[in-house]
């Protein structure tokens, strides 16, 4: 197997946790809540080469959902925390410490919520986070639906991941980090 189709999930899945730790950090502003059940998440990174992701599925219910928004609060590696409405946009300017690198990031979302969101998000990283200067991401969520059969609240179905490896579970992420 080519160390791309390992490294590529890993990264994404390294992206994601960035982008859900920023926004769980972001200041509470009336944060829309997510639909309970399944919903299909695309990630899209943009840049010399757009890499486009298959879809994510999250499994989520409003206990899963308040577990997210709450695993930030009271973070210290965040040194700028600010959340703004704009119209219809939700807008997170944040600046935080992961591991030896700054990540200043600026997220913009748009939709419902209940049914679908879009994010658009660009990040900056001092110095480099796994070889990465800046990276810019498109998320879009749509609802789809009941979870499947098996899964469970916070389960995270992300295709191309290791064999052995086929979901991840959030709420287990987030408990660990409290």
């Amino acid at each position: 197997m080519k160390a791309s189709r390992i490294i590529l999930p890993l990264a994404a899945a390294a992206l994601a946790a960035v982008f859900t730790a920023t926004v769980a950090a972001a200041p509470a502003i009336d944060m829309p809540k997510r639909k309970s059940g399944l919903w299909e998440i695309k990630m899209t990174m943009k840049g010399q080469e757009t890499i486009a992701r298959p879809a994510a599925q999250h499994c989520i219910d409003e206990k899963s959902d308040d577990l997210m928004r709450q695993s930030g609060k009271g973070d210290t590696q965040c040194t700028q925390k600010d959340m703004r409405r704009d119209g219809n946009r939700l807008v997170i300017h944040s600046v935080c410490k992961f591991g030896q690198s700054t990540a200043t990031s600026e997220m913009v979302f748009t939709g419902k919520f209940d049914s679908d969101y879009r994010a658009d998000i660009h990040t900056k990283y001092e110095p480099p986070m796994m070889g990465m200067k800046e990276a810019n991401m498109l998320i879009e969520a749509k609802w789809t639906g009941a979870c499947k059969p098996g899964m469970k609240p916070g389960d995270v179905i992300v295709p191309g991941m290791p064999a052995g490896m086929p979901s991840i579970n959030m709420n287990e992420i987030m408990k660990r980090q409290q």
